[in-house]
């Protein structure tokens, strides 16, 4: 049995919080590159150069590359052979994410549902368990905004709706946030599972590397296939027109139950921020 201390975790989650808010993905910045290459507008070649400058001064001077430096969505993958020593695992992970946003001079941006009273230190946090065998500890932190957060969606579509429904689903849920998720946008889709689960499974597929192929043949094809129809939308960087609406379609699956095809879209700013460390 392998024993990690709350102190350990805590840290990590402090520093991966200040990383993730800092450090855009060089997979992020890449597709930035190819899409400036691509594009045909004036002012979305502007835009992408300037996201690409935005990156590298928030990198050089570690301060936010985005004033919403979101929510804090952490994945916790663990161990069935770890012994987590000296507090509540909950709490070390809480406790990362006040410091990180606190000494990162951080944007605290979590308040309650009902009276809007800000939380005052970004938590609690929003944690994904999932206990795997071995002894290993991964914890990847992907701060949220609320932009591509607001435009995120859940349908319940039947058999008969068959997969070019849900396509249509996903490609007009971009044409109807337009500039609003702040784009480029990688956009995240999940189908199958159950309708919290199809949620999780599009939020999860933020975390792939953008320019990736999906290991799934008929789900990469798709994935081509969905991102050529949403860049031909023409909504382009910030929503000003241009060919680059959106960087990358990701797409999870799972198995369903026969009478129902659960969708979820879920999207992501630019500012695509996660960072993880294994203790």
């Amino acid at each position: 049995m392998r024993e990690i201390h709350i102190d350990d975790i805590t840290l990590a989650v402090r520093d991966l919080c200040i990383r993730a808010n800092t450090e855009l993905g060089e997979d992020v910045l890449e597709a930035f590159r190819q899409a400036l290459s691509r594009e045909d507008s004036a002012i979305g070649r502007d835009i992408l150069k300037r996201l690409i400058e935005n990156a590298q001064i928030a990198r050089e001077g570690q301060i936010a590359m985005c004033q919403d430096t979101g929510l804090a969505v952490v994945y916790v993958e663990m161990g069935q052979d770890v012994h987590v020593i000296g507090g509540s695992l909950r709490e070390a992970i809480d406790e990362g994410v006040r410091r990180g946003y606190r000494e990162g001079y951080l944007r605290k941006s979590l308040c309650d549902p009902i009276t809007r009273k800000n939380t005052g230190d970004n938590t609690p946090a929003m944690i994904h368990y999932d206990i795997v065998p071995g002894d290993g500890f991964k914890i990847i932190v992907a701060p949220k905004g609320g932009g591509g957060e607001n435009m995120s969606r859940v349908v319940m579509l039947s058999p008969a709706d068959g997969i070019e429904t849900a396509k249509a689903f996903v490609v007009k849920r971009v044409e109807e946030s337009g500039g609003k998720p702040c784009p480029p946008i990688i956009v995240g889709v999940g189908i199958g599972g159950t309708m919290e689960k199809t949620a999780f499974l599009a939020k999860k597929a933020l975390l792939r590397p953008v320019g990736s192929e999906n290991p799934d043949p008929q789900l990469d094809r798709m994935e081509k296939e969905w991102l050529k129809a949403i860049n031909a939308l023409g909504i382009g960087p910030q929503g000003l027109g241009g060919r680059t609406t959106a960087l990358a379609v990701h797409i999870n699956t799972m198995a369903c139950h026969i009478a129902s095809i659960p969708v979820a879209v879920n999207i992501q700013c630019h500012s695509s921020r996660h960072k993880t460390l294994e203790l």
